[in-house]
């Protein structure tokens, strides 16, 4: 089968650069920019037949959840390719979820079973191998957690060495603690993502360093094979709604590029909705949707105990924007009580997920209330993190600890019908058969 031919163009003026530049910024405009495929055709029959038959291969590229939709992806030679089999993450019927927003048939894809426990990895492989490809050294990021953890054991995995920049107290200790497992070198600044953000920029384009954050355009196609094996998934009959968190809204971008794609390829007859939710305390594209009318994004000082999604300047808003545009789509907003909840509820349908995934099924919640999703559609909430990438949230959330500040006593008794505390008793046979009796009759 033929590879396409993958072209760079920025996503505001439209210029189409041979190359990117150290900050992968447009160099006429400043914008971000874009893979596109011009004039790519194929057998959707067929491709969709080949990808299929690739799952009972043996070669490392055919069992990467990333690497065996290739086709649809820029060329990166197989030798320079790092993969830790990653994709191939289950799809999940939350039937207790489902009968609690009364939409039966909901779903949840759970990225959080990637290699390193969220979905950067499907990115970071494609990205890690260009950098390999193109033979730097240095490999760097900016990092609430989830990225840095990926992007140092893909350096490692991949001979490169990772240098990680991370607000100094603002992410999970089990998130950091990957990054340090991983031999990267690690940099706690005083500041916020944002700063970081602003340091890395001014960096890569001083030393030769590969910069791997998400406005890195290999990293959107990677990501993009999620909703490539989510539609496989459904035997390429799309749902009628996806729901996305929305951090640095570069994950969103990618799942609806890839729809638009597989849509324009005839691979699926129609596009579902995407809809982006974000924590009340880091809403900036909320506001710049619902107050700006999409014409600007203010940046915000975030902050939400969601640490994932804790980015009050993102970086992929204009991408999301049009994603959301181009599929009728929302934006919502929740609460950290309603955050706090719906991963309690996920956790109940015995899945378990980090607190910035469960903003998905807090706002379906939301937009369940409005009439925007109906009773009998198909639903798919996006889950991004494993439930142990932030253990003190769920514990701290369990033990009555996490809304216990003056003023949230409201909060947290809307909460408690889900706190399961752990209960300390003598070693005795009679203590632990009175407590499952207690327990049997509360049910």
């Amino acid at each position: 089968m033929i590879t396409p031919i993958a072209r760079l163009r920025c996503i505001a003026c439209g210029d189409t650069p041979e190359s990117a530049s150290c900050n992968f910024r447009c160099t006429r405009c400043g914008d971000l920019i874009e893979f596109f495929f011009p004039g790519w055709s194929f057998d959707s029959a067929a491709l969709k037949s080949l990808w299929l038959s690739r799952k009972t291969s043996l070669k490392a590229l055919d069992q990467s959840g990333v690497w065996r939709f290739r086709e649809l992806l820029p060329p990166i030679s197989e030798e320079h390719v790092i993969t830790l089999r990653e994709g191939n993450t289950p799809l999940f019927h939350l039937q207790r979820c489902g009968r609690a927003t009364r939409v039966e048939n909901l779903h949840a894809k759970h990225q959080g079973m990637n290699p390193t426990a969220s979905f950067k990895d499907t990115g970071m492989t494609f990205a890690a191998s260009s950098a390999r490809q193109q033979g730097f050294r240095w490999v760097a990021c900016a990092s609430t957690g989830n990225t840095s953890a990926s992007m140092a054991a893909y350096a490692s995995r991949g001979s490169l060495h990772a240098l990680v920049l991370i607000p100094e107290g603002k992410i999970s200790w089990g998130k950091l603690s990957q990054a340090l497992d991983y031999g990267a070198l690690t940099c706690q600044l005083r500041t916020d993502f944002d700063g970081c953000v602003r340091i890395l920029n001014e960096l890569v384009c001083q030393k030769p360093v590969y910069l791997l954050n998400s406005v890195n355009p290999y990293r959107i196609e990677g990501q993009k094979t999620a909703a490539i094996e989510l539609l496989e998934q459904f035997g390429w009959e799309p749902p009628d709604h996806i729901i996305v968190p929305g951090g640095n809204l570069g994950n969103s971008s990618a799942i609806g590029k890839a729809l638009l794609e597989m849509h324009e390829l005839k691979l699926i007859s129609r596009l579902p909705r995407l809809s982006i939710i974000q924590a009340e305390g880091a809403n900036p594209f909320y506001r710049c949707v619902r107050e700006f009318g999409g014409t600007k994004l203010e940046p915000v000082i975030a902050e939400t105990q969601a640490t994932a999604i804790r980015i009050g300047n993102p970086a992929s808003w204009k991408k999301a924007l049009r994603v959301l545009q181009a599929m009728g789509g929302e934006v919502e907003q929740v609460t950290e009580v309603e955050i706090a909840v719906a991963k309690a509820e996920i956790g109940a349908d015995g899945v378990g997920c980090e607190p910035a995934s469960a903003v998905t099924l807090a706002g379906l919640k939301k937009l369940r209330r409005r009439g925007f999703v109906k009773p009998g559609e198909t639903v798919v909430l996006i889950l991004t993190g494993h439930v142990l990438k932030d253990p003190d949230f769920t514990i701290r959330f369990h033990r009555g600890e996490l809304f216990a500040e003056p003023g949230q006593e409201a909060q947290a008794k809307d909460a408690r019908h889900l706190q399961h505390v752990p209960i300390a008793l003598d070693a005795d046979l009679g203590a632990v058969i009175a407590a499952l009796d207690a327990a049997e009759t509360r049910m």
